[in-house]
C-alpha cells in the first residue's frame, strides 16, 4: 500500500512546526528560512502530490473555497452567513482566505485555494479584471463571483445602479439639489461606478439646479470620518455615503462638531445595516439581502458540480429605508419629539 505522507512528517523533515506546514499550506506567514525547508521537505516527499492533487481528481474534498475583501465588514458577515445556509445542509465546509482589498492578493487567494484541493471557489471581488478573466478557465473547478459583473464570467451581484438611482430620485423628490457623493475609487466597479452613476442620474433627472459633488474616500469608517471636513466645505444639502459605515464616519464628524443632522444637512447610505437603525438620527439607507446573495453565489457552486446550468435571475432586491437622517426640504423643519421632548 503507498503511504501518505502526512503534515508531521513534513514538519519532522523540515524541522518545523506542524502550525508552520499549516500556515505555509494556507499562503500565512512563514519566514522566507522556514519557508524554504518546508518546500524543500514537501518537494523531497511528495506531500504535495499524494495530498492535493488526489483530491483534485477526485472532487471529493467537499470543501468550498471562499475570498473576501475583509474581515471587518457588516456585508461580509452577512454573505458568509448565506453561503454556510447553503453549503452546511449539503455536507460541505468553507475555507476563508482575506484579500485585504487588493486585488493581486485576490488572485493569489484564488490560485492558493485551488492548490488546496477545494471542489469550488465563491469570491466576494473587490473588482474583476483580465486576469480574472484569464485565470478563471484555467482552474479545473467552478468559481462563482459576487459583488462585481464582468463578461464570460458567473457573477452574481446587488443592482447597484437601481440602488443608487433609488436614492437619488428619493433625495430629489423632498427638494434637495446640492448633494456630496462621497464614494470610494472607480477600481471598485459596482460600488465606485455603478452606484455614483444611479445616484447622479436619479438625484440630475428634469433638475437643472441639480449638483452632485464627489468626494473619495475609503470603504472604513476612519477615512470617511477624515474626509468629512471637505464634504461639509461643499454646504450640502445632503452628503451621500456610498456605503452606510462610511455614511457612520460622517456622521461622527458632524455630531462632534455641532453640526445638527438632518436641520442643517441630511445624510443617507446604502446597506441598511442594523446599526444604522440605533444611531442617532436613525439612518435613511437603501437596504441590500447581502445574506440572499450568499445563499445564491452558494447554490450556483452546487448547481455548477451537479452540471446544471446556473440561475442569475432575481439575485437579491433593494428596498429604500426612509429613517430620520433626511429633511424635507419641502416642508419647514420641525425637531423630533421623543418621550415629550423636543430634542
Amino acid at each position: 500500500m503507498e503511504h501518505k505522507v502526512t503534515i508531521t512528517e513534513v514538519a519532522e523533515l523540515a524541522g518545523v512546526s506542524k502550525s508552520t506546514v499549516s500556515r505555509y499550506l494556507n499562503q500565512g506567514y512563514v519566514s522566507e528560512e522556514k519557508r524554504e525547508r518546508v518546500r524543500a521537505a514537501i518537494a523531497q516527499t511528495g506531500f504535495r502530490s499524494n495530498f492535493f492533487a488526489k483530491r483534485l481528481k477526485t472532487r471529493e474534498s467537499k470543501l468550498i473555497g471562499i475570498v473576501i475583501p475583509r474581515m471587518d465588514s457588516v456585508t461580509v458577515g452577512r454573505l458568509l452567513s448565506g453561503i454556510d445556509r447553503i453549503l452546511a445542509p449539503a455536507g460541505y465546509q468553507v475555507l476563508v482566505l482575506v484579500s485585504q482589498l487588493d486585488q493581486e492578493k485576490e488572485l493569489e487567494n484564488i490560485r492558493s485555494l485551488q492548490q488546496q484541493g477545494v471542489d469550488g471557489i465563491i469570491v466576494d471581488s473587490v473588482g474583476i479584471t483580465a486576469e480574472h478573466a484569464q485565470l478563471v478557465p484555467q482552474l479545473s473547478l467552478p468559481v462563482i463571483f459576487t459583488g462585481q459583473q464582468y463578461p464570460g464570467l458567473i457573477c452574481i451581484k446587488v443592482n447597484d445602479y437601481q440602488a443608487g438611482h433609488l436614492m437619488g430620485t428619493y433625495l430629489r423628490e423632498l427638494g434637495h439639489t446640492q448633494a456630496v457623493f462621497a464614494g470610494v475609487s472607480e477600481s471598485d466597479r459596482a460600488v465606485g461606478q455603478e452606484r455614483k452613476q444611479g445616484f447622479v442620474e436619479g438625484f440630475c433627472a428634469g433638475s437643472p439646479e441639480a449638483r452632485v459633488t464627489f468626494v473619495q474616500t475609503g470603504f472604513d469608517f476612519l477615512s470617511a470620518y477624515d474626509a468629512a471636513s471637505s464634504m461639509w466645505s461643499y454646504h450640502p444639502s445632503v452628503i451621500v455615503g456610498a456605503t452606510d459605515n462610511i455614511s457612520l464616519g460622517i456622521l461622527r464628524y458632524l455630531h462632534e462638531r455641532g453640526i445638527r443632522v438632518p436641520e442643517q444637512v441630511s445624510v443617507t447610505g446604502f446597506g441598511g445595516y442594523d446599526v444604522g437603525a440605533v444611531v442617532y438620527p436613525a439612518l435613511t439607507s437603501v437596504a441590500f439581502d447581502f445574506e440572499l446573495l450568499g445563499g445564491r453565489a452558494a447554490q450556483a457552486v452546487l448547481d455548477r458540480l451537479r452540471g446544471e446550468k446556473v440561475d442569475l435571475t432575481g439575485v437579491s432586491p433593494v428596498s429604500l429605508i426612509q429613517r430620520e437622517s433626511v429633511r424635507d426640504l419641502r416642508q419647514p423643519f420641525t425637531s423630533p419629539v421623543v418621550n415629550g421632548i423636543m430634542l
